[in-house]
């Protein structure tokens, strides 16, 4: 007997009791759609990852001082002689004053300023929509000047450009000379949408802030992060005697790791979702065994006129495939339409069609019922004609 002939007759048996063998199709749908399902999702938050690091810099190298008193104190010019380094290229140190009162007309709400030099700009991937960014004169002369995130900009000024306006942050005055587009969330947590920037010698002499608590350095490459982390270390350590008074942060390495740990989760629910499968699997060989009980006769009379065993054998294996192929196939078209949809769902989650893993998981659908319809079908080709025949 041709495998098209197999194949139709299958598919005849399959559509006769519909109810039966969508029940019985069931749990692989569910296994096939699941694992397309979950693979986009975590491919989608692996490319989300990326892109917020990208956007943030992967070559990016931050530099945390966690101690206090003179002796764990950054010097700014000590700092920005490093750039004279190869493998450093711009080095922006900061300074931050959290929840400052910053006053426009009659609205007044609380804001983080960080004082920055010029470099802040480029190394953290920001772009201005108006005005500029804090230039070397502001920091030589301590000018009272200030850049605003899109967000504060949006909480005074609305729409308007807020070039040349005066601000007032915690009584001091300041002219506003640039506005931020917006950026969004960085990878960290951390926000230029939120903040104020300002000279950073202004807001050491203004504010009295000494110390250069956070340090942003950026380099040629990716590949010169690792260099240039060993020469920040070594200067941390002799200037601070220790190399527990600070901590660096590698953009690259903190994108991998997420990466990786994203990557895990998604392979472990892969792996539940496989369970679905097995459990799919199951339900084709009791349906296939019952199915062999109901058509002993029929088995009996084929044998009697002629088939052979490898004929009865083929039949029923094909019959258990075809189940669970087109539940497989079922399977990847729904969880191909779940993937769609869920950005919809939920608009902060983006997912990533995987058409190679969708095939992947029907073969591995299609395998489960020939594995699973072997034992049906070697059952029913060893009945002998007799006995079949006889079968009430």
């Amino acid at each position: 007997m041709r495998t098209t002939e197999l194949i139709t007759m299958a598919l005849r048996t399959v559509l006769s009791n519909p109810m039966r063998t969508m029940l019985t199709m069931l749990g692989v749908i569910i296994g096939v759609s699941s694992v397309v399902t979950l693979v986009a999702i975590g491919r989608g938050t692996s490319d989300q990852i990326e892109k917020q690091y990208e956007n943030l810099g992967t070559n990016m190298l931050v530099v945390n001082v966690l101690g206090t008193g003179r002796a764990q104190q950054l010097d700014y010019n000590d700092l920005m002689q490093l750039e004279q380094l190869p493998e450093f290229s711009s080095i922006a140190p900061t300074i931050n004053k959290a929840n400052s009162n910053i006053k426009y007309d009659r609205t007044q709400e609380k804001f983080t300023v960080t004082g920055t030099n010029d470099r802040y700009l480029s190394i953290m991937k920001g772009q201005l929509e108006t005005g500029r960014f804090i230039v070397d004169a502001d920091l030589e002369f301590r000018n009272p000047v200030a850049v605003l995130g899109s967000e504060v900009s949006k909480t005074y000024f609305g729409t308007l450009d807020p070039t040349g306006e005066q601000i007032n942050i915690d009584g001091v005055v300041f002219t506003v000379v640039g506005k931020l587009k917006s950026k969004g969330t960085g990878a960290g947590g951390t926000s230029m949408d939120n903040a104020v920037f300002v000279p950073l010698t202004t807001a050491q002499r203004t504010f009295k802030l000494g110390n250069i608590r956070t340090t942003y350095i950026d380099t040629p490459t990716k590949e010169d992060i690792y260099k240039a982390q060993d020469t920040i270390k070594q200067y941390l350590t002799y200037k601070f005697k220790s190399d527990q008074g600070f901590n660096l942060i590698n953009q690259d390495e903190l994108m991998n790791a997420r990466v990786a740990a994203s990557s895990t989760l998604t392979n472990q629910l892969i792996s539940v979702a496989c369970i679905s499968l097995l459990v799919g699997g199951i339900g084709i060989m009791n349906i296939m065994l019952v199915t062999v009980s109901e058509r002993t006769r029929e088995i009996g009379i084929r044998k009697s006129i002629g088939a052979k065993r490898r004929n009865i054998l083929m039949q029923f294996l094909v019959e258990a495939t075809v189940i669970s192929g087109i539940g497989g196939l079922i399977g990847l078209l729904l969880g191909s339409g779940l993937a769609l949809v869920w950005p919809m769902i939920n608009p902060n989650q983006t997912t990533k069609l995987s058409m190679d893993i969708g095939l992947y998981a029907f073969l591995f659908s299609v395998l489960v019922g020939v594995v699973f319809g072997l034992y049906p079908a070697n059952k029913a080709s060893k009945l002998r004609p007799i006995d079949a025949l006889r079968f009430d």
